[in-house]
């Protein structure tokens, strides 16, 4: 049977199948490729999408913005004091207005239950551009990248270990997108930071349909070796608070990707990978600031050695949000 994702909504990685998956990422090569030739077709002519953003972004609005231009349609970017979602409209109403408007709704925010409301009440598709639990188009986006430089290996003998704050969207997202396509998935982060018993035993579950191989460890000794990639996140999320982040440090530094982190993979091709934005010199306000109050100048989650190496494809997977979200708007309303 052919996959058919019209007026499917995207909300987490959990919704789907790995053949389902795996289609997006086959319908994202294509569109990158007719892009890269000039020959891309646009499947998306007079459609409208709605870009709801609680949370500010720049690759995940760009990706939603230039894919929706380049393939024929228009958006509205909603920022926080661009809309009433929750405020003065409950989250139920705002999406039976939008859906009178709109063929597409984006949400990128806080709780996962508010982009499940926006789906639950609207018409028309409803995409996760990124909540506190699960962060979906990042996900297609690593794997595209993951397959573009693996050397010819199957998504299945790809090794790759997640290191840093892992009880995240990203954290949850990699051990479960990673379960579903049946690699070899390693999480290394302090305990306390894991995810939840929830998030793990769906991965188990999907991990024995697929044959993935998962590990949760505490140890880099024992997750790097064998990693064909090496990722991870800043290891404070948006929106928590200032006082988080000595804390956070003091558990995390020994999770810091580092030329010693890559060497102990013993991959000669290793490469690290970042959803960005990374924190690894004191070229921002919050650089300076962290460097100032903790003496990390070296950087925090990855170093500035590591960021600046031939190792790094964080700017290619950041392209990729454009290819993949583009695969999803045309997978759910395109023509």
């Amino acid at each position: 049977m052919p996959v058919n994702l019209r007026h499917r909504d995207f909300l987490k990685e959990l919704d789907f199948t790995r053949r389902e998956l795996e289609y997006l990422l086959d319908l994202s090569r294509d569109l990158k490729r007719a892009k890269y030739t000039g020959n891309e077709r646009q499947r998306m002519k007079g459609k409208n999408v709605a870009l709801i953003f609680e949370k500010t972004s720049t690759r995940t609005r760009c990706a939603f913005e230039v894919g929706a231009a380049d393939q024929g349609a228009s958006s509205t970017y909603l920022d926080p004091s661009g809309s009433q979602l929750g405020h003065k409209e409950s989250i139920a109403d705002t999406a039976a207005v939008l859906a009178g408007f709109y063929d597409g709704i984006e949400y990128r925010g806080s709780a996962q239950s508010n982009v499940e409301e926006l789906a639950a009440y609207s018409n028309v598709p409803v995409w996760n551009g990124l909540t506190d639990e699960w962060h979906p188009t990042q996900m297609l986006a690593d794997f595209l990248t993951m397959h573009e430089h693996a050397r010819g290996k199957p998504i299945q003998n790809i090794t790759y270990t997640y290191m840093g704050d892992a009880r995240s969207n990203m954290g949850n997202s990699e051990l479960v997108m990673g379960a579903i396509m049946g690699a070899d998935v390693r999480i290394c982060s302090p305990k306390a930071l894991w995810p939840s018993e929830e998030v793990q035993e769906a991965a188990r579950e999907r991990a024995e349909e697929s044959g993935a191989r998962i590990m949760l460890t505490e140890d880099p000794d024992e997750a790097l070796p064998g990693s064909d990639f090496v990722m991870t996140d800043v290891w404070v999320s948006m929106g928590e608070p200032a006082e988080v982040w000595n804390e956070r440090i003091k558990l995390l530094k020994p999770y810091q990707i580092n030329r010693a982190a890559l060497e102990k993979t013993g991959v000669p091709h290793v490469r690290f990978m970042h959803c960005l934005p990374a924190f690894h010199d004191t070229n921002t306000k919050v650089g300076q600031k962290i460097a100032a109050e903790t003496g990390m100048t070296d950087g925090l989650e990855v170093t500035d050695e590591v960021f600046r190496s031939e190792a790094n494809i964080a700017f290619l997977q950041a392209e990729n949000r454009l290819h993949t979200i583009k695969a999803i708007m045309v997978a759910t309303i395109g023509d």
